[in-house]
């Protein structure tokens, strides 16, 4: 179990308050995109998960994350085009805090009309 960073640890807000807030938030924050990603790396075993859920939410997008039979953690975000673009940097580059990213495969990326996701969460 992934010991919870001092971030994520506060109160939370119910999701479902969340979710609405933010798809009403969204919806006047111009073009929504969507894309999909795989994480390759040490990335299974590192918190990578969580760490990429609590990322989302503070950056505003939703989707999903979850680790592949393969070693590989996979997903979907989807929002405004500058907070999808600032979360593939994150992807890219950051990750969890003991992960090492050896690199980030994005596909699927289009232009939406409207979110498919409330949240952000965790698939398992």
């Amino acid at each position: 179990m992934c010991p919870l960073p001092l971030a994520v640890a506060a109160p939370r807000t119910p999701l479902r308050l969340l979710g609405r807030g933010l798809a009403a938030a969204m919806s006047t924050a111009g073009p929504l995109k969507s894309v999909d990603y795989e994480v390759f790396g040490r990335v299974q075993g590192v918190c990578f998960r969580m760490y990429t859920e609590g990322e989302a939410k503070k950056i505003g997008v939703v989707g999903w994350v979850k680790n592949t039979s393969n070693g590989t953690v996979t997903g979907q975000v989807q929002g405004p085009e500058e907070k999808v673009d600032s979360m593939k940097s994150w992807l890219s580059k950051i990750g969890s805090p003991s992960s090492r990213i050896d690199r980030t495969n994005f596909s699927n990326e289009k232009t939406i009309s409207k979110l498919e996701y409330s949240n952000f969460s965790i698939r398992y």
